[in-house]
């Protein structure tokens, strides 16, 4: 017997809310086995273990365009390790970044820095005004 689960269902399983598994419908993420005459969508219970998954890979970093490329169309898609290596090297860039920018906090607090305006024209600073700091989130 296929035991299929509502959207409610899957949602207190899973975790996931429902707004989230719409959203991952709409993104071909999940997919409903079947709809009741009303227009439910009714899950396989195998989607509790795939929101797991997809869960997992968010907290590892991927995105949900790279996480539809690791999970495929329902099939078993090999990659996980090379995909998982580049983002480990992302990761560890991203760090790299965030010790230079603790180090010039670390600086400008043991400086006294109180007043930034104040800051940018004393050549005593030691943050870079002058220098291209890479804005949050983006690759220098």
């Amino acid at each position: 017997m296929n035991v299929l689960l509502s959207v409610g269902e899957v949602a207190a399983v899973s975790g996931v809310g429902r707004e989230t598994l719409r959203y991952y419908e709409r993104r071909g993420l999940i997919a409903p086995e079947d709809r009741t005459l009303g227009g439910h969508r009714r899950y396989p219970a195998a989607v509790v273990a795939r929101l797991r998954a997809i869960k997992a890979a968010q907290r590892l970093g991927f995105t949900l365009d790279e996480i539809t490329g690791l999970l495929g169309a329902g099939r078993s898609v090999p990659g996980l390790h090379e995909h998982a290596r580049a983002k480990l090297a992302d990761v560890r860039e991203r760090l790299a970044e965030l010790e230079a920018v603790a180090g010039l906090l670390e600086a400008a607090v043991s400086a006294g820095c109180d007043d930034l305006a104040s800051c940018a024209h004393d050549p005593a600073c030691p943050i870079p005004f002058t220098a291209a700091l890479p804005a949050p989130g983006s690759r220098s």
